[in-house]
């Protein structure tokens, strides 16, 4: 299968992120109120262009942050993100630090997630056998161009990095704190999963940009965490991550010269017979199986 050349990037903004990438859209802005088979997305979609490419902002908490990490829509927010166009997705998210080298106030550019949340739909194909390649949860290509990008930021940038997803809403015990860094993470958020996940199957390139705001509960220190000192981090690693991916999106046509195993991530997935499918399901879910049960589209 040829790989799309990009013609829209979604943005998928967490805390602090997704206003601010609003602020600076530039082009023809516009919202877009959107409808899915798995109901409304976080919020309206707005699209425009932003560091010399077309994207799509995602708020992935709603407007006004109204949606606990549980309770996000993810899978109506990448629907709507595929519907839309995009075959790019660069999603931010504040975490905490899980290792003495990643401060607050950075940017982990991660490469692999651990999924530990319980409570959340993590499929699209709940009435077909379909099943993923996921070894890899961050598109390779992306998350390159991403690391080619942050030479010219002013910030510390981690090229490498584990995300553990917890359930939330309540942040880590000291306990859970200490078992996530026995795991191999290096971060720790609420919101990685299964949106990484989703996006594989919607044969989008996903990249995470994690952005540490504090030491979780593992580090003991003198100092309880302030509300002040977390907000102050979170805005040096947003003014960070916002250059960065203007940098990473200034050449569009950059994207086509790494091509993305994720755009081809159905091919062979599909186990189920494509005659059992039936024509309700089929139209459900077009914009994700139409290429793949349709011959004449490619």
């Amino acid at each position: 299968m040829a790989h799309p050349s990009p013609t829209r990037v979604g943005l998928i903004g967490g805390t602090g992120l997704g206003d601010r990438l609003h602020a600076e859209l530039e082009g023809d802005v516009e919202s877009h109120d959107l409808s899915t088979p798995f109901g409304a997305p976080s919020a309206p979609i707005t699209t425009g262009r932003f560091g010399g490419c077309d994207v799509a902002i995602v708020l992935r908490h709603g407007q006004g942050h109204a949606l606990n990490p549980t309770h996000v829509p993810y899978r109506a927010n990448i629907f709507a993100l595929k519907m839309l166009g995009c075959t790019h997705v660069i999603a931010s998210g504040a975490t905490g630090s899980l290792r003495e080298h990643i401060n607050p106030g950075d940017i982990v550019l991660c490469d692999q997630v651990i999924d530990r949340t319980v409570h959340r739909p993590r499929t699209f194909f709940e009435d077909l056998a379909v099943h993923v390649e996921l070894a890899d949860p961050c598109c390779n290509m992306l998350h390159g161009h991403l690391r080619d990008a942050a030479s010219g930021v002013d910030g510390t940038v981690h090229d490498t990095g584990t995300y553990v997803c917890m359930e939330g809403p309540a942040f880590s015990t000291r306990a859970e704190s200490r078992m996530h860094r026995a795991m191999g993470a290096d971060v720790v958020g609420m919101t990685a999963m299964p949106e990484a996940r989703l996006a594989r199957e919607a044969e989008l390139a996903y990249a995470l940009v994690a952005l540490p705001t504090d030491w979780d509960a593992w580090r003991e220190t003198d100092d309880d965490p302030v509300l002040e000192t977390i907000l102050a981090n979170l805005q040096r690693s947003t003014d960070a991550a916002l250059a960065l991916i203007r940098a990473a999106l200034s050449d569009p046509a950059a994207f086509a010269v790494r091509l993305s195993n994720a755009h081809s991530a159905l091919d062979n997935a599909i186990w189920t017979d494509s005659g059992q499918i039936d024509e309700a399901l089929q139209h459900r879910l077009a914009p994700l199986l139409g290429r793949h049960l349709d011959p004449s589209r490619t």
